[in-house]
């Protein structure tokens, strides 16, 4: 007997839920993809994406993941030889620098390690030690998925206007876009790329470049820009094959476009109000928890969380423990501790992960948040008492 049998609720951040309407508009038979109801649904998408990254600029769209996006912003806009400053927050920003050093560019990685946000005044100096202006661009998360510590990406821009520097900022918000509050062009981000598989609720496989001007500019004095990755053609294409090099991603465009209606139906603000509420449910929960045992979040201060995805420290072994026995016997599956490790606990099997991205409601935290309790008293992990009824106490004064 198991009390997972049942719809299984997968609480990673990323693939997140896919909600019912996103699973029916997906359910279709292949549509024509030269002309008609296809190409007609995408040139509204766009301007609708435009709506959920609050931007007036371009974007270009790949069948990519959200590495592909990263591959596609750095292909538009920085050449082989020339160098980026990656100020680092946990292992996207490593693994953003490693794909510019692939592509033969010259990363300059600024670790923060995985437990705070970006230093602006390291950033700063950095900036202001580059008198040549080598960098052509700061890469920086604004939700690390990794440490779910979230940066002032109006700080960074803040920064680069002061330091005079003229490096683009691009910013990875794969995990943060429509969970938290992002305003491209008021804060000015240059270039931003996302995926489908978080807060857009959309199975993996589509990638997001939105850009501006200024880095459609750049793009222009690029020696070169292979086909696949060119922007150019994507973002204002004369067929409409131009948008993917090919074949588009019917089913994905068709979820796609559910979720941008689901969005929209309910208005970006009141999306990040929703995750912002159940971020918090989330973290009174741990508090409680936290009081009596060793449960710890990483990132200490709540300004500085992400509100799409939450990492915390429960030491080695009970965090990989805990992950096995909330998947076998409630049907929860939790996010492992990814590219988290400490003294004792090289491989992370310390810390986990929880996702609360996209089609997440105050019943399915509760849910969550119920399953780990369950979990740590099977499991015999010490922790303070009243965990739940804190999370329900931010949930009722909503």
């Amino acid at each position: 007997m198991s009390l997972a049998n049942g719809r299984p609720y997968l609480a990673i951040p990323g693939p997140s839920v896919m909600p019912d309407a996103v699973l029916r508009a997906m359910h279709a038979a292949s549509p024509n993809i030269y002309e008609g109801d296809l190409p007609e649904m995408v040139a509204g998408i766009v301007p609708d994406l435009r709506r959920v990254a609050r931007t007036d600029g371009h974007v270009a769209m790949y069948i990519a993941n959200g590495h592909g996006a990263w591959e596609a912003a750095l292909s538009n806009t920085v050449a082989a030889g020339e160098a980026v400053l990656v100020p680092s927050t946990g292992r996207f920003g490593i693994g953003w620098a490693d794909t510019a050093t692939g592509m033969g560019i010259d990363a300059t990685v600024i670790d923060f390690g995985r437990k705070a946000p970006i230093d602006l005044d390291r950033v700063a100096d950095a900036l202001k030690a580059d008198t040549d202006h080598k960098f052509r661009a700061v890469l920086v998360q604004h939700v690390d998925t990794s440490s779910s510590v979230r940066n002032d990406i109006a700080g960074v821009r803040q920064v680069l206007d002061d330091t005079g520097h003229p490096a683009l900022l691009m910013v990875d918000c794969i995990a943060s876009l429509a969970c938290d509050v992002f305003e491209m062009d008021a804060w000015g981000a240059d270039v931003m790329v996302a995926a489908s598989q978080k807060g857009l609720m959309v199975p993996p496989g589509l990638g997001f470049v939105f850009y501006n001007d200024r880095a459609a500019a750049q793009r222009a004095r690029m020696p070169r820009v292979t086909r696949y990755w060119d922007w150019a053609t994507r973002s204002d294409p004369e067929m409409f094959y131009q948008y993917f090099q090919g074949t588009a991603p019917t089913h994905h465009l068709m979820g796609l476009r559910a979720s941008l209606d689901m969005i929209h139906a309910e208005g970006i603000e009141a999306v990040w109000n929703r995750h912002a509420v159940l971020a918090r449910a989330i973290w009174a929960a741990c508090d409680a928890w936290g009081q009596e045992g060793p449960l710890r979040l990483n990132i200490a201060d709540p300004a500085q969380r992400s509100h799409a995805v939450t990492a915390l420290r429960v030491g080695a072994p009970y965090g990989s423990k805990l992950r096995a026995w909330t998947a076998s016997n409630t049907g929860v599956v939790l996010g492992i501790g990814l590219g988290m490790s400490e003294d004792g606990d090289a491989d992370g099997t310390g810390f986990f992960r929880f996702g609360h991205m996209g089609h997440v409601n105050a019943h399915m935290i509760l849910g969550l948040l119920g399953a780990v309790e369950a979990g740590f008293i099977a499991l015999d992990i010490p922790h303070g008492a009243g965990g739940l009824s804190a999370a329900a106490a931010v949930i009722s004064q909503a």
